[in-house]
């Protein structure tokens, strides 16, 4: 007993210096990050733009159906999240990680075996006539295998990390697709809007190139003057083949993001997110990080990163290997019940002459550490460089849009007195086409900037973290985890609340658990980050238990 204690009290020694030397060999990530989000001079001059108050992280929270008011928008973003190859391989690359995670934790589990076999060796000793020697046996055999440093420990966590990371992975990707669609879904939208200007504009040229015909039979006018109208209509009417090719490839560009074919796209006349604004007075948390798919994934890898070290690390040290073999051995079917056969084995092997190699890859795996680590912070970084960079393009958008309304108002009241004094014969019918020219660009140049404003919010939505939800994708479960969630609907189907939109209430149910879900499965995640953000000492990834 007393032998079996100081074993212990030796392996658990072993194991804490273990941990402290990953500590030491895997620096944490620099916490020093700034208290905000944004750039002091950008939190303020928000009300100069006639901004309405609101939570900017609340914004980022709102669901996509919630953000965008446009059911046909929400039933294309559905669409494109179940149709999607990248998404769809996403989904399996999840299933996959999980099912290697949990190969790596049956692998530290001792493992049972049986054997039956019959054998006859024939021997032939110099001197000696021929001895056949059969055996039958029939024999269970236990094994385990374990490092003393707990290789097998790093690599299970390793192997969750690396699943972790597979779901942040699809919730990034997620988040990028929602905002994709929805970028080219109002790009579509503003295409549209700007063939209705071009059409009208044709149909007012054609008009005025008439009038100028008669005007000029009359003897009212030169030549000179019905020659430039024609010319203006025909520049009008050589942008609509461009305008409709351009309509027609983003209709493709939505369907292909769909997982469809080429087809047309159903769309609203509406601007979905019109006049949602934004006050970032009070600043954003740095808090965001956790909000973020991209940020969370890089620091699971991190994690992993770590725990590959640490397997690296264990693997130069020596094994114990314990065997147990027990059954039936004779030399004869009759009485091979009769007697039994135990061998019991343990031995502790050590690397060597591979020492030198295994120091090699732990060596190297820590410097895919420092990589990794390199990459996380960079990651933060990216960030916060996006979320200042979509704040500046979103209030400098909506100053241009502001004042493109102005210059649309002054180029329409311009265009009016330019026909009335060239009915009067005040000024030349040049004048009159210069006027039109700049209202036709006012109009153009609006329609666009108005969809830069939309397209600007969606990539704010998209640097705070919105666009994404912790439910797991319906691929992405196990059998036992769908059939707990079959239980749940059935039990709580009607105590559930309103439906989505587009949803039932049973498949409202169904997503409320997938989110019940993924919450459990991220939180791991974000204490790591909270951790990093707090700045607090790094606990040993081998003692951390997952919930």
């Amino acid at each position: 007993m007393r032998r079996r204690y100081i074993l212990y009290i030796f392996i658990a020694l072993v194991a804490a210096f273990s941990g402290c030397t990953m500590q030491k060999q895997c620096p944490a990530p620099d916490g020093k990050l700034p208290d905000q989000v944004l750039r002091p001079d950008l939190m303020a001059g928000g009300a100069a733009l006639g901004e309405v108050p609101a939570d900017t992280l609340a914004f980022s929270d709102m669901e996509w159906w919630t953000l965008y008011a446009d059911s046909l928008l929400n039933r294309l973003i559905r669409k494109t999240l179940e149709n999607n190859r990248d998404m769809r391989a996403a989904i399996a690359k999840i299933r996959e990680l999980r099912y290697t995670g949990r190969a790596a934790i049956m692998d530290q589990l001792p493992k049972v075996s049986a054997r039956a076999a019959y054998e006859n060796e024939i021997m032939h000793y110099y001197g000696k006539d021929l001895s056949p020697d059969p055996e039958m046996h029939l024999k269970g055999i236990v094994s385990w295998e374990f490092n003393l440093l707990g290789a097998s420990v790093w690599k299970s966590q390793r192997e969750a990390d690396r699943y972790l990371a597979s779901v942040e992975g699809q919730r990034s990707l997620q988040m990028s697709l929602i905002a994709e669609v929805v970028t080219a879904y109002f790009e579509l939208i503003s295409l549209d809007q700007q063939m209705a200007i071009i059409e009208q504009t044709v149909d007012v040229r054609r008009e005025t190139t008439e009038k100028t015909r008669l005007r000029f039979l009359g003897g009212l006018t030169s030549e000179t003057a019905y020659r430039q109208a024609i010319v203006e209509y025909a520049s009008a009417a050589a942008l609509v083949p461009d305008m409709e090719k351009r309509i027609a490839l983003k209709e493709h560009q939505l369907a292909w993001l769909a997982g469809e074919f080429p087809t047309a796209i159903e769309r609203s006349r509406l601007t979905g997110g019109k006049g949602r604004t934004l006050d970032l007075s009070a600043g954003i948390p740095s808090d965001l990080l956790l909000r973020r798919p991209d940020v969370r994934r890089a620091r699971v890898e991190l994690d992993a990163a770590m725990a590959n070290a640490g397997f690296h690390s264990a693997n130069r040290f020596p094994t114990i290997r314990l065997s147990f073999a027990g059954g039936f051995e004779n030399n004869d079917w009759q009485h091979l019940l009769q007697a039994p056969y135990l061998y019991p084995i343990a031995a502790l092997t050590s690397p060597l002459f591979a020492f030198g190699t295994n120091q090699a890859r732990y060596r190297a795996a820590v410097q895919q550490y420092m990589q990794q680590k390199a990459l996380y912070e960079k990651t933060v970084l990216t960030a916060f460089r996006e979320v200042n960079d979509a704040m500046v393009v979103y209030r400098k958008t909506r100053e241009e849009t502001m004042l493109l309304e102005n210059l649309q108002d002054a180029a329409l009241k311009y265009v009016e007195l330019a026909d009335l004094q060239y009915l009067n014969g005040v000024i030349s019918y040049m004048d009159v086409l210069d006027a039109q020219r700049k209202y036709f660009s006012a109009q153009l140049d609006l329609a666009r900037n108005k969809n830069e404003e939309r397209i600007a919010l969606v990539r704010l939505y998209k640097a705070l973290g919105g666009g994404w939800s912790e439910e797991l994708p319906a691929g992405a479960l196990t059998r036992s985890q769908e059939r707990r969630q079959e239980k749940v609907v059935k039990e709580r189907l009607s105590d559930s609340t309103a439906a989505r939109p587009g949803l039932t209430p049973e498949e409202t149910l169904r997503e409320n658990y997938r989110l019940y879900l993924g919450h459990q499965v991220t939180e791991r995640t974000e204490k790591l980050i909270r951790r990093d953000l707090e700045g607090t000492p790094a606990k040993k990834p081998r003692n951390r238990k997952r919930k």
